[in-house]
């Protein structure tokens, strides 16, 4: 499968997930679908609490799936969101979303924000979280 079919297939699965978001509180649908190396698919939408605290969303559920079946290396994540999800603009992922990326992932990760299958743009990791912080860092 080429990239642009690769991408249009990861935006479709991650407009699946804004039916399952459990948003209350905001009404801000978010759907998730994350390419592991191995070509697999873990989707994931985001999960309020009332507390706030407790909220997940819905790139980290992607990835802690993932990672609890045993997944640790990944090529892309696609991410669409939107106020009663309606995606009216690309959803850019949360800075703890992007520290969870940087542990897991290299600066060549691809990030696809969508509209719809057919409108999206895709950033590296090292794009949207520049100078970053990681495990090699602990290290200095």
């Amino acid at each position: 499968m080429d990239k642009n079919a690769t991408y249009k297939k990861l935006v479709e699965e991650a407009i699946k997930m804004l039916n399952f978001s459990y948003v209350p509180y905001s009404h801000f649908h978010v759907g998730a679908a994350l390419l592991t190396t191995e070509d697999e698919i873990y989707t994931g939408c985001n999960i309020e609490n009332s507390a706030f605290g407790p909220t997940n969303c819905a790139e980290r559920t992607a990835f802690f799936k993932a990672i609890s079946e045993g997944k640790k290396t990944f090529k892309a994540i696609a991410i669409v969101g939107g106020p009663n999800g309606i995606i009216k603009d690309f959803c850019p992922p949360c800075g703890v979303c992007r520290q969870v990326m940087r542990e897991f992932c290299k600066d060549d990760f691809e990030i696809i924000l969508g509209k719809s299958p057919d409108n999206y743009i895709v950033k590296t990791l090292k794009e949207i979280l520049p100078l970053s912080f990681g495990s090699e860092d602990l290290e200095k």
